[in-house]
């Protein structure tokens, strides 16, 4: 693929859960391909990544992430007792502030605008200034299975409730590409791969399968009904945020036309399938690489 002329962009990442890992083979290509990364707005999982990136520790965190099986994934969860969410995020947190170190947004050497969503006012909030992993904690705080978190006196969650591809706050920066990836394109095939695994208790078990029976178990402590349901309730969550973003990204996409649009397609993960980083940045690469092989040859 021919190299394009060096370009200045605003980079915005969109939320999805695990598919934002994804987000990495992006931003790799457009590194690669000599594009200059100056301003960067993301929402929960986008907030994530380009939070991180603009402190310069992608790196870092890629090393990190890609060495995760699906046991380190499950010890990353802290259990809520508060009857709102069934994890407190604040193990996860706590470890990428040591890995990464903190610092204000402020502070940082790339423009940097994390997207959470007012639970209270229901409007978008954001955060472009404070302390960078509280900008990303409230974005990333999906609702049941992350606790909401109280900032500045506000009840924040995740951004991409509101906003799943943030734009917005990229519209007067100075620079000559606005770049937007969504985690909600359509779906299409997506060939296999084999991720890693672990035997847990001495059985082989998908991390899938292990979050939903944590779920459903603490479901039976307080509903013993014996009903069937076609689908799980993690599904049942998962497929319906997905809706709504997905919606929601598209009319956000048509208001506000970037320059590119890089869809990675929705059905490539489950939003909570961390393990596969590897798989999920490769496949962001090469989403990247596709579009940009478009604009050459147009």
């Amino acid at each position: 693929m021919a190299t394009i002329k060096k370009k200045t962009v605003s980079l915005v990442l969109g939320s999805g859960g695990a598919r934002g890992l994804a987000h990495i083979g992006v931003i790799q290509v457009l590194e690669q391909q000599g594009y200059e990364i100056r301003s960067i707005s993301g929402s929960s999982m986008g907030a994530l990544i380009g939070g991180i990136y603009a402190a310069g520790q992608l790196s870092t965190y890629t090393q990190w992430v890609t060495a995760l099986d699906r046991f380190d994934v499950l010890k990353l969860l802290d259990l809520s007792f508060s009857g709102s969410a069934f994890f407190k995020g604040e193990r996860i947190i706590s470890t990428l502030r040591e890995l990464i170190g903190d610092r204000n947004i402020e502070d940082l050497p790339i423009s940097f605008t994390a997207v959470a969503t007012d639970l209270d006012e229901s409007k978008e909030v954001w955060l472009s200034s404070g302390p960078l992993f509280d900008a990303i904690r409230a974005s990333i705080a999906f609702p049941t299975v992350f606790s909401a978190m109280t900032y500045k006196g506000r009840t924040l969650v995740d951004g991409g409730l509101l906003n799943p591809v943030p734009i917005a706050p990229t519209l007067h920066d100075h620079t000559d590409l606005t770049i937007a990836v969504s985690l909600s394109g359509k779906s299409r095939h997506v060939a296999p791969v084999t991720s890693k695994s672990v035997n847990i208790n001495g059985r082989g078990s998908s991390y899938h399968q292990k979050i939903i029976d944590f779920i459903e178990s603490l479901q039976r402590k307080g509903n013993h009904q014996n009903e069937r349901h076609d689908e799980n309730f993690f599904d049942v969550i998962s497929k319906s945020l997905d809706a709504m973003q997905s919606t929601i990204a598209r009319l956000k996409l048509a208001a506000y036309t970037p320059d590119m649009v890089i869809e990675i397609p929705k059905n490539v993960c489950t939003i909570y399938e961390f393990e596969r980083a590897r798989e999920l940045i490769d496949i962001g690469r090469q989403e990247t690489i596709d579009v940009l092989r478009h604009v050459v040859e147009n």
